[in-house]
């Protein structure tokens, strides 16, 4: 991946990442993950559901051969709670707004994003996150490879640094366990636009892997009155 790729997917880039776990600060508190181990499982459960989910979706939108709009309602049948589907779309508004802000070098498949922002419309509108990375990549002269794994690196770097605040673990041993799932998000990526690439019209054919505990989690986390993250 270029520089520039790399930019784009740091959790320092202000698109909103550093404020949503991923599901992971209500299954702290549910008492479903308490230590590096189990962080790892519930990071192999994401990237195998909703990671292969994101990163199809991803592909799909980088590749520019389905409208944005045709695979946000692909995205929004994936995601059957309501709270998941506002902090998606939350982070793909933000990740739009604060890419517009650069120079990307290629916009030639797609409006400008600051025209695709005012697009979407206000607040409680924008597009499905892993959508706003398709066209965010593309926007970049990425591949729809490079697309998917950004979308994979996202669903499992977010949970996993929140882990570090949530339950004080050691950075080192967090980020080992990120090192060691790096084959596993590869193959997810690929896997995720081989999908995009097959489904060739049939949108109905990309990858809709549930993860329904996520999805009550989300909805038990929006309930909450205090809390560290917005999902």
């Amino acid at each position: 991946m270029s520089v520039l790729a790399l930019l784009l997917a740091d959790g320092r880039f202000p698109s909103g990442g550093h404020a949503h776990s991923g599901g992971l600060e209500e299954a702290v508190t549910s008492g479903r993950v308490v230590d590096l181990g189990s962080l790892e499982a519930f990071l192999r459960g994401r990237l195998a559901t909703s990671g292969l989910v994101a990163a199809a979706l991803a592909a799909a939108a980088g590749g520019g051969r389905f409208s944005p709009s045709e695979l946000d309602a692909e995205a929004d049948a994936r995601m059957a709670s309501p709270a998941v589907r506002e902090a998606s779309r939350r982070q793909g508004r933000q990740l739009l707004r604060a890419a517009s802000a650069l120079p990307l070098p290629s916009c030639s498949r797609f409006s400008p994003l600051g025209g695709e922002l005012s697009r979407w419309g206000g607040e409680g509108s924008g597009p499905h996150h892993a959508v706003a990375i398709g066209l965010v990549a593309a926007a970049a002269g990425l591949s729809a490879l490079d697309a998917a794994r950004w979308a994979t690196y996202a669903a499992v770097a977010g949970p996993a640094t929140a882990g570090v605040r949530l339950l004080g673990l050691d950075p080192f041993g967090v980020h080992g366990r990120m090192a060691a799932l790096a084959d596993d998000m590869e193959a997810v990526a690929a896997d995720g636009a081989a999908a995009a690439v097959a489904a060739d019209g049939a949108l109905a054919d990309l990858p809709c892997g549930a993860a329904p505990l996520l999805d009550v989690g989300a909805e038990r986390h929006a309930t909450w009155e205090a809390r560290l993250f917005a999902s």
